[in-house]
């Protein structure tokens, strides 16, 4: 497959090799020949790649390639954008997350985000962890509550660092511990994929590594795709890789492969440091 660059005449074509890294049983969520524009801007081009069960999908490249953009997509968060649109085709178990009667609300439930600056809502631990049960339903008496709290906060590490505090502020605690915080609170609806954009970021070597080690725990339960802008930390988590590049998919297969034998220069000139 050969696509253009994003901004119009004159920019090199770019030869695109995206093999399906899985087969069909194993895919939860497939993306085909997706574009999203801001108004005219194409912003991605012609994406086509799927995401697997119990596997984490790292999606590498320069800022401004497209890559996070392209994670927004896959829970429609790009929708509270004005002006934006989506072209192609993403489906989750089959059915086009695009369509009309698609509960937004819901699919957001199925398919969790996690943004790079730690997010906790201005109540307590146990209220963060909470909410989402509660608006979807998912706990009607206070047991059942309770026993959410305590799986989804051991889940993502912290329930033993703050079992004792649960009535405290989620803003009072360390920027690493509100990561982990902001992940329990998606793992809280029960769903099938979480987004994770750039969450490390922000963190120091010791926190960032806790939430490293916790992504590989969690892949057991779910899908998990990561925008990284740390190559060191995509070899490290993931087991698939996603080279992004003005727009387009440039390159996508197996973690190991993509950074030891790429099959595109591009690929080549980016991980070894040639291009940024």
């Amino acid at each position: 497959m050969v696509s253009n660059a994003p901004d119009g005449a004159g920019a090199a074509e770019i030869a695109v090799s995206t093999p399906n890294l899985t087969s069909p049983s194993n895919a939860l969520m497939t993306a085909r020949n997706v574009s999203m524009f801001y108004g005219d801007k194409r912003a991605i081009n012609d994406v086509t790649l799927d995401i697997a069960r119990n596997q984490v999908l790292a999606m590498i490249g320069a800022s401004g390639c497209g890559k996070s953009t392209f994670l927004r997509c896959l829970n429609r968060m790009n929708d509270t954008i004005p002006g934006t649109r989506v072209e192609g085709t993403i489906t989750l178990d089959g059915k086009n997350i695009y369509d009309a009667e698609q509960d937004v609300a819901q699919l957001r439930a199925r398919v969790g985000i996690v943004f790079q600056k730690p997010t906790p809502f201005p109540q307590s631990i146990y209220d963060n962890v909470a909410y989402g049960p509660r608006i979807h339903g998912l706990a009607h008496a206070r047991s059942d509550l309770d026993e959410v709290v305590h799986t989804s906060l051991a889940r993502a590490g912290l329930w033993d660092e703050v079992k004792d505090r649960l009535s405290q502020s989620g803003t009072s605690l360390s920027g690493g511990q509100q990561q982990r915080l902001c992940i329990a609170r998606t793992i809280a609806v029960n769903p099938e994929v979480i987004l994770m954009d750039e969450p490390t970021s922000a963190l120091d070597p010791i926190a960032s590594a806790k939430i490293e080690d916790l992504i590989d725990e969690l892949r057991a339960n779910y899908a998990i795709v990561i925008v990284t802008h740390n190559m060191q930390q995509a070899a490290r988590v993931s087991q698939a890789t996603a080279y992004f590049h003005m727009g387009d998919l440039v390159e996508v297969g197996p973690t190991d492969l993509l950074f030891t034998n790429p099959r595109q220069k591009l690929t080549e000139d980016y991980i070894t440091g040639r291009i940024g």
